[in-house]
């Protein structure tokens, strides 16, 4: 058994590695070849335990993360095991599988979802996941036009964007919330926000929103206007989002129907539509699901094995 750091997962595994394989298993999810275990969350005294994990029998693995909050703040670890034989092949930091996988996963519902035309991109958030996601974007989409939304360091993103992408032509400015939304292809909220970030009537048709921030029943970025323009709206796992996606649970009665949702990995095998005109407002809402960590945590293991002198010591 073996134990990979956060500094070595980031040297195995990069978001190139991540979008590929993350769309195999949303594949294999929509095809019956993989399985989910949806968060479970323990509290007491101010201290909170999450759980949550996947069977990937197509990959090899199988596996848990587990993650202490505490004061707003997380620590990630995977447990891995073998789908072979059962033995447990290592145990890893997660918190670069966390930040890798989230943006990574965005970069596919948008390849997706946003219209042809796409190229004006709204992010909204500018800590670890805002920066990852506009990264990500940046350098994984045809989006060339960045506009960012933050309570701090919003110039320093702008400018990181725009070298990261440099070679595409890609440009990247701060603006207020109301001026992003105005005519943006693609929104990303990547916040704490507890409440709406922005009036949904103001949203452009033909756009996607993707909500990342909250995975909590009691909060939410989005407002009830534009959940009820949604055309479609694409979560990761139905049986999760009904029990965490406060942008959908707190909607009130009759916004939308739970029937009507649809689940990222049928869209992409072709199960169900995503996009059907080219005017329509598509939200993806994401809570994160226990596939996209166990399948990076496989990744960073075969990246591992196919090291030169590697060699494993397994837990008894």
């Amino acid at each position: 058994m073996i134990h990979f750091t956060d500094a070595q997962i980031d040297e195995l595994i990069d978001i190139d590695d991540a979008i590929p394989a993350l769309e195999r298993g949303f594949r294999d999810l929509a095809n019956g070849r993989a399985a989910v275990q949806p968060r479970i969350r323990t509290e007491a005294g101010g201290v909170k335990l999450s759980t949550l994990g996947a069977v990937l029998p197509e990959q090899g693995v199988a596996g848990a993360k587990v993650y202490s909050t505490i004061g707003g703040r997380f620590n990630f670890s995977i447990v891995l095991f073998s789908t072979v034989d059962g033995r447990l092949l290592a145990t890893l930091d997660a918190n670069t599988i966390t930040r890798i996988r989230t943006a990574a996963t965005t970069v596919l519902a948008v390849r997706a979802l946003a219209a042809k035309h796409a190229k004006t991109a709204a992010i909204f958030g500018t800590g670890v996941q805002g920066r990852a996601h506009a990264l990500a974007l940046a350098g994984h989409t045809g989006l060339r036009s960045f506009r960012i939304v933050g309570l701090e360091a919003m110039h320093e993103l702008a400018a990181e964007v725009e070298a990261a992408g440099a070679s595409r032509g890609v440009e990247a400015v701060v603006c207020a919330a109301a001026d992003a939304v105005r005519g943006a292809d693609v929104i990303v909220t990547a916040t704490r926000a507890t409440g709406a970030l922005f009036d949904g009537t103001t949203v452009a048709p033909g756009t996607v929103v993707a909500a990342i921030g909250s995975s909590l029943p009691t909060t939410r970025e989005l407002d009830d206007a534009l959940i009820a323009r949604a055309s479609r709206i694409v979560v990761e796992l139905r049986q999760q989002a009904r029990e965490e996606a406060g942008d959908l649970l707190l909607a009130q009665p009759g916004t939308f129907r739970w029937a009507d949702t649809v689940e990222l990995g049928d869209v992409l095998v072709g199960n169900a539509k995503g996009r059907v005109q080219d005017d329509d407002v598509i939200v993806y809402k994401a809570v994160g699901i226990g596939l996209q960590d166990i399948v990076l945590a496989g990744i960073a293991w075969e990246k591992h094995l196919r090291r030169p002198g590697c060699s494993l010591v397994y837990a008894r």
